[in-house]
């Protein structure tokens, strides 16, 4: 091999393994690149205002007036509204944080990393790391009244799977979910189709069929790994899905769509997909149209034109906007 040879193939070999190992990260911005209109409709009571593209609401109070418990009692206003509140990276590489905008090397603390890979001669299947945000924004920008109904909370990295073993392991995982094997067979996985159907029509997802996320099959295991892998979109919004039930299953997330959660959020373990929206947002945000936010499950054909390309578009990120009802003083 000649000189200029070995040169030509060293370098080749470095801009392959760089990018093998680029991430498409960038910081999320907060004006441009929210669906500022997925907060419609806002009700009080059972008036409700809609602005923009028409979306499925969850159920209100009908009367307007509530009191929360307390000494003395708290009489405020009953209104829901949909709020954007937590964001999810779904990543192809270990240490890409896609919405903050950086990446970190987590050396001997990454217990596994992504990847796509080919099974059962041709059906292919991928995984993932994940990392979730709870992401105040409308209580940052001062959109509404502050401390109208919103929780008081801050930025935090609530979750980062690269250190969670029960991520990086179906079977291990079993531990928080051991009820994935009754969802293991062809009949509940076919009843999923009725939940796509649903989500993908303009409907919220069927809260009935817990076990299923709409067009992307199963939420078990509730873990990284998708079994039938049909474009990074749909797969990404697969893994969102399930970060989702996961923080539900480890009670960080709660229930605030209902009458129950006026006063207070509530616990709850299996999650409520009808309470959340999701929009995604990288490599590219889209934030307008009726899918600018769908409901958990939607197909993902409404939003995955020109979203995946090598090199630069390859892991995504998610904006979930929450349904919050809340006794508003």
């Amino acid at each position: 091999m000649t000189f200029r040879s070995f040169l030509f193939v060293l370098t080749f070999s470095l801009a392959a393994t760089q990018a093998a190992a680029i991430c498409n990260k960038r910081f999320l911005n907060p004006i441009t690149e929210i669906c500022w209109d997925c907060i419609f409709p806002i009700s009080i009571g059972g008036l409700s205002l809609s602005i923009g593209a028409s979306r499925p609401d969850t159920d209100n109070q009908s009367f307007p007036l509530c009191i929360c418990p307390g000494v003395p009692p708290r009489p405020g206003l009953a209104i829901g509204l949909w709020e954007p509140a937590r964001l999810v990276d779904v990543a192809n590489e270990p240490g890409c944080f896609v919405n903050m905008g950086f990446d970190m090397d987590f050396g001997l603390l990454s217990l596994g990393k992504s990847s796509a890979s080919q099974q059962n001669g041709g059906s292919t299947g991928s995984s993932w790391q994940a990392h979730y945000y709870f992401y105040p924004l409308i209580s940052w920008l001062g959109v509404i009244v502050d401390g109208l109904c919103m929780q008081n909370a801050q930025f935090d990295v609530a979750y980062i799977s690269e250190i969670d073993p029960l991520w990086q392991d179906a079977e291990l995982n079993n531990l928080i979910n051991p009820e994935a094997i009754l969802f293991a067979n062809p009949i509940a996985q076919a009843a999923c189709s009725a939940d796509c159907v649903q989500s993908s029509s303009g409907r919220l997802p069927m809260d009935s069929l817990f076990w299923c996320t709409g067009c992307g099959g199963s939420i078990y295991p509730i873990q990284g790994d998708v079994s039938a892998h049909v474009g990074g979109v749909m797969a990404s919004q697969v893994v969102a899905t399930k970060m989702v039930a996961r923080m539900h299953r480890l009670l960080i997330a709660r229930q605030t769509a209902s009458d129950r959660a006026l006063c207070q959020t509530r616990s709850q373990p299996v999650i409520k997909k009808s309470q959340y929206r999701m929009q995604i947002t990288r490599p590219r945000p889209k934030t307008s149209g009726r899918y600018g936010c769908g409901p958990i499950g939607f197909s993902s054909q409404f939003v995955d034109t020109l979203r995946e390309f090598p090199f630069k578009g390859e892991s995504f990120g998610w904006l979930l906007w929450r349904k919050r009802n809340c006794c508003a003083l």
